[in-house]
């Protein structure tokens, strides 16, 4: 099984090669954490790699396919940062304050990913408490450009947008208060968006300001980004009159 140029493989380039049989979910789950293996040691976007809880839903996605009940996220190897909870898997908002703490429940945008049968990968790294624009303030370790290792990825969501930049992940949920999905997705060169105010569910996201902060997808083009975002969203404009 070959998957050319992982690194740039997006969503929907993903679900044409699930679908058509070409690769199966776990093996294309098992690519990207060999990949996170082999960069994260450079990047460091990751504060908890989950790996076997991925196998796990990367098998129930290849079940899925086959019985043709697949959806747009079926499959595909996702991550959220880590101020987003995630039932069972450590969520510590980059910080030693929350650094054994496991969510007895999950996000509602972690739930949304879930009935889509996407594959949780694992947790992005951020400034603590999404307070920085950087992620040199993670209690944990500091996130680095994947361009260039010298330099910051932005922040807060730098874990995230460094973590799809460099190919560790297909997409990954970001959180924005006042451009911590905008900035860093800038600074990577990938895609992000903070969503009109309401349009996703804030629950399960651990605040930062409650009135501003929204939760964002973060994808390498438009088309992924429209898609993620609907599927956290459960909005489809199609069904606008």
């Amino acid at each position: 099984m070959t998957i050319p140029d992982i690194d740039k493989l997006t969503i929907h380039a993903a679900r044409g090669l699930l679908d058509s049989g070409q690769v199966s979910s776990v093996e294309l789950t098992q690519k990207f954490l060999e990949r996170i293996e082999c960069v994260d040691r450079s990047v460091k976007a990751f504060v908890t790699v989950s790996s076997d809880e991925a196998i796990k839903q990367a098998e129930e996605a290849d079940n899925r396919i086959s019985r043709g009940e697949q959806e747009y996220l079926t499959g595909i190897p996702v991550q959220l940062k880590d101020n987003l909870c995630t039932k069972d898997i450590l969520t510590t908002c980059s910080s030693y304050m929350l650094k054994d703490f496991v969510p007895p429940y999950d996000a509602h945008v972690t739930t949304k990913l879930k009935e889509a049968g996407s594959v949780l990968i694992g947790k992005g790294n951020l400034d603590e408490f999404a307070m920085g624009s950087s992620t040199e303030n993670s209690a944990f370790h500091p996130t680095h450009n994947p361009w260039d290792l010298q330099r910051v990825p932005g922040g807060s969501s730098g874990g995230p947008a460094a973590a799809v930049a460099a190919g560790e992940c297909v997409a990954s949920l970001g959180s924005d208060t006042g451009g911590s999905i905008r900035q860093p997705a800038s600074l990577c060169g990938v895609v992000g968006m903070k969503p009109t105010y309401g349009l996703v569910s804030r629950y399960g996201l651990i605040a930062f300001a409650s009135s501003l902060d929204q939760i964002g997808p973060i994808t390498k083009d438009v088309t992924d980004n429209t898609k993620l975002l609907n599927t956290i969203s459960g909005y489809d404009p199609r069904d606008s009159t």
